[in-house]
């Protein structure tokens, strides 16, 4: 069922939803409290645990995969993201709850605590119900945790109604530190008005199961509200969703190094392209991708951007799946084969730190976009759902990294690979948020910060026993 950890130390369960940009800060999570003496086991459905197992060697890991029933017959999905819901609501707590006691009759270490993706919250009720302190993990930007906590307050004001629409157009929320932001960045506004409203209550249902935590781990660095403008300023105070909890920041959290495992992939890597990069100029190279939770833009817009990639005569990699490429204009990929790249998966990090990449065409997810800043690259900002259009906001409007691309068509991308390119003062923008968020200060706080959560873990124990 797992990968057993040789080591007998105290356990703790990681429970991330079930996606790939959720499982890989998890993970990173993971390896960052094997250093503080706990044994992680990182818990996933069937489903994501296939492709764990088909795409890494979990040998190189020291810590426990381990997986429950989800309900989903077929090996591969995909997997909307209601089903996926009604999945955790009414198939996994039973069989987290069973994983749970078979753990405790272990004897190799007891379960002392589970850490439980916000978006997986229907664990924290299991957990509760076992008696395991649970804390809360939030595994994308700051500023989009305090939009979904400011749910209540926006209803109270009248800004949105009880089913999550706008009351206008336009401005809906001028929380402190943050620039404002619209109708358009809120992230359950997606698809038809019943998909909206289900996903607002889905969001809502978080919101009561946090008042069961006793901390949140946050992957995000504290300063994210001030780099260039005095507008915004610097505030690294989170109000608690109630006073009882202890919020930690301990984003972003480190990549992998040359002396721990890669991150996870769900899906085979296609390494051909970074012998590919090696024979490309400097900075020409654009690298387009919208990451892998669904399918992007639809066939229409896909074979739009293929055409606009063409035309514009620069050398390319785009990750495309191969379900997605219904839209490619037919023979695309020998038509532009002495021009770009197509790949059904990259090594996106490898990809990123190679010279060759000059732009970075992205979705705006919270893990592309702390890579991108690891790497220093400018970005073209196409968010699709969720929290890219918060994330894409800060991009653009307070650091001040990217411009956002208004459609997909020739000219709407030639001008904004233009205006990028031409800021001349976007690589010292980019040199600053790097050492902002990747640079000593912010390490030595993140580890501070571990050490502090796993420190009151350790007094909770101890004032159980006593």
């Amino acid at each position: 069922m797992g990968v057993q950890c040789i080591m007998k130390k105290p356990k703790i369960l990681l429970v991330p939803y079930p996606a790939q940009g959720h499982v890989n800060p998890m993970l990173k999570l993971g390896l960052a409290l094997l250093t503080h003496g706990l044994q992680p086991i990182i818990v996933t459905p069937e489903f994501i645990h296939r492709r764990i197992v088909a795409n890494m060697d979990l040998n190189d890991y020291q810590m426990r995969f381990m997986s429950i029933p989800d309900g989903f017959s077929g090996e591969e999905g995909p997997y909307d993201f209601f089903s996926i819901e009604k999945s955790m609501e009414n198939i996994m707590p039973n069989h987290l709850e069973t994983l749970l006691h078979e753990l405790d009759e272990d004897d190799d270490g007891t379960v002392v605590c589970m850490v439980i993706d916000l978006l997986a919250s229907w664990a924290i009720q299991v957990a509760t119900r076992c008696g395991i302190p649970v804390a809360g993990f939030w595994p994308a930007m700051q500023a989009t945790y305090r939009l979904i906590t400011s749910i209540p307050e926006m209803i109270h004001a009248d800004l949105i109604s009880e089913t999550g629409c706008p009351r206008h157009e336009g401005t809906v929320s001028s929380l402190p530190s943050q620039p404002l932001l619209s109708t358009e960045d809120l992230p359950w506004l997606i698809g038809t008005q019943a998909s909206r409203k289900a996903r607002l209550k889905f969001w809502i249902r978080i919101l009561d199961r946090l008042t069961s935590l006793r901390w949140l781990l946050l992957n995000s660095f504290p300063q994210e509200f001030i780099i260039h403008d005095d507008e915004y300023q610097d505030d690294d105070y989170i109000s608690p969703p109630h006073n009882n909890l202890i919020i930690f920041p301990v984003g972003p959290l480190p990549e992998p190094s040359l002396t721990t495992p890669k991150n996870p992939s769900f899906w085979k890597e296609d390494t051909s392209c970074l012998e590919w990069l090696d024979h490309q100029k400097p900075n020409s190279v654009i690298y387009i991708s919208f990451g892998s939770w669904v399918s992007p833009i639809g066939d229409a817009k896909i074979k739009t951007l293929a055409l606009t990639l063409q035309s514009l005569n620069r050398p390319f990699i785009w990750v495309l799946a191969e379900s997605w490429r219904h839209g490619l204009p037919n023979g695309y990929s020998e038509t532009v084969s002495k021009q770009g790249k197509l790949v059904l998966w990259a090594p996106q990090f490898q990809v990123l730190q190679h010279k060759a990449v000059g732009l970075y065409l992205t979705h705006c997810g919270w893990n592309s976009t702390m890579e991108a800043i690891q790497c220093r690259k400018r970005l073209l900002c196409y968010p699709v759902a969720g929290d890219q259009f918060v994330n894409c906001k800060y991009i653009v409007k307070v650091w001040k990294i990217g411009v956002k691309v208004k459609g997909l068509g020739q000219k709407d991308v030639e001008e904004a690979v233009k205006k990028v390119m031409k800021d001349e003062e976007m690589e010292e923008r980019l040199r600053k948020i790097y050492h902002r968020t990747m640079g000593e200060e912010t390490s030595s706080r993140v580890a501070g910060n571990l050490k502090a959560f796993v420190l009151g873990l350790n007094q909770l124990q101890q004032n159980s026993l006593h």
